[in-house]
């Protein structure tokens, strides 16, 4: 199915059985979470997976936000069809793992009701972003086997192929290819997302700004007083000064850093009352629209190296977990969204209990470089299980690939085909 979507399946974890479960996440991550536990591999359309541990709240679990077991993927297809392969593929993992969570079925239960259970656990995400929307997981390995087949028939050929003109090297390149039926895919492009799909998104391109506009004099006349309460709770806002400690580096540095790509999971506590949850709300519907119809295409507002991210509410709105997953060492991921967005983490995370100072919802905030770092290593939480189906990839490498593949039959110019010989 060309089309991704975002699973997010969170239980409620007894206290006494914390311990326990990370250990098990532990081993199952030093083991590599693409086999024995959790063999996502074997899944299919799924690109990316991880299950963290979250823990309790401020208030503890006496407050109604105790500590629990977050599973989430970013697969192709209805998340039904995930769910039903989750379980008929991983099912001794999530028996092991939600097995000390309420109501989770008994052994030896048919799978329906774990389906069914885990349905039931579901959290709908409050904005979701695709590096490129409608690009699955077989599109991803189909352009990159594709490269690596035109790639050593280059270099096979180099000396026969040396002194032709860049058509005809390309011209050389279809013959080739042409003649493998293995590649015959290859002579097309991608298959669109379902008609019904592409007629929902439609809808809600639309529908959104109309909407808009019938509510604009709503709007217009509630900004005033949005604005004065904006500025009074920002001049109340207590920012933490905290900073992690070693020992939290170290176990946050011990899931990170071994393959092209990295996961970033952190949990924050909404600010109290209703302003905070609202605005917070508003602008994540906000940045879901943009990101399913404006930033679509590998750049996140000028940010290039994210695959997935999602920003989901939990209990009742009083806590929020981001996660994605994205291209290099948190380092650069963080510098990267200073410079080019720290407007963005500004009107979201701001709204985030202990973040560094802001002024008028955007301004300031990430600036504080160091303040902003220490922020985000405060709330992040061990990615102790996780999973990619094509970890020695960039973002940057699947669109050139794609780009590839695009340009092999395409109508090309002289120019155009010596710039797509250059993607090699």
């Amino acid at each position: 199915m060309p089309y991704q979507t975002a699973v997010t399946v969170q239980a409620a974890l007894p206290p006494d059985r914390v311990a326990e479960v990370r250990e098990l996440l532990h081993e199952a991550g030093r083991k590599s979470a693409a086999g024995g536990l959790f063999p996502f591999a074997e899944i299919p359309g799924v690109h990316f997976a991880r299950v963290v541990l979250v823990p309790e709240g401020p208030g503890g679990a006496t407050a109604d936000m105790p500590p629990s077991v977050v599973y989430m993927s970013e697969v192709d297809g209805p998340v039904e069809a995930h769910l039903a392969a989750l379980v008929r593929t991983a099912g001794d993992g999530l028996d092991r793992v939600f097995g000390h969570c309420a109501g989770y079925p008994a052994a030896g239960s048919p799978d329906a009701a774990r389906i069914d259970w885990l349905r039931a656990h579901e959290v709908p995400c409050a904005a979701f972003y695709v590096n490129t929307v409608g690009r699955g997981r077989q599109q991803i390995e189909q352009e990159a086997l594709l490269r690596e087949v035109i790639e050593e028939f280059l270099d096979r050929n180099g000396p026969a192929l040396a002194g032709r003109s860049p058509v005809e090297i390309r011209a050389a390149v279809q013959d080739y290819v042409g003649g493998r039926e293995d590649l015959a895919w290859a002579r097309t492009g991608p298959a669109p997302p379902p008609l019904g799909r592409r007629i929902r998104r439609a809808v809600h391109l639309v529908g959104v700004p109309l909407a808009a506009v019938g509510l604009l004099p709503l709007l217009v006349s509630a900004l005033p007083a949005w604005v004065v309460l904006l500025r009074l709770h920002e001049r109340r806002d207590v920012p933490d000064h905290a900073r992690p400690s070693h020992d939290r580096i170290r176990e946050l540095a011990a899931c990170e850093d071994f393959v092209a790509q990295n996961p970033f999971t952190a949990v924050g506590s909404v600010k109290t009352g209703p302003f905070r949850r609202i605005t917070l709300t508003a602008v994540l519907f906000v940045v879901d629209y943009g990101v399913r119809h404006v930033f679509d295409r590998g750049n996140l507002a000028g940010v290039k190296t994210i695959h997935f991210a999602r920003w989901l509410f939990i209990d009742g709105k009083r806590r929020v977990i981001f996660a994605s997953n994205y291209d290099g060492s948190l380092e650069s991921y963080m510098d990267d969204f200073i410079d080019k967005v720290a407007w963005g983490l500004n009107a979201v995370f701001s709204n985030g209990r202990g973040y560094p100072r802001v002024r008028w919802l955007v301004l300031d905030g990430a600036k504080d470089e160091q303040a902003f770092k220490n922020y985000l290593r405060c709330h992040q939480v061990p990615t102790q299980v996780w999973y990619s189906a094509y970890d020695t990839s960039t973002a940057h490498d699947l669109d050139t690939n794609a780009r590839i593949r695009a340009g092999l039959f395409g109508d090309l110019g002289p120019a155009e085909t010596e710039a797509w010989l250059a993607l090699f």
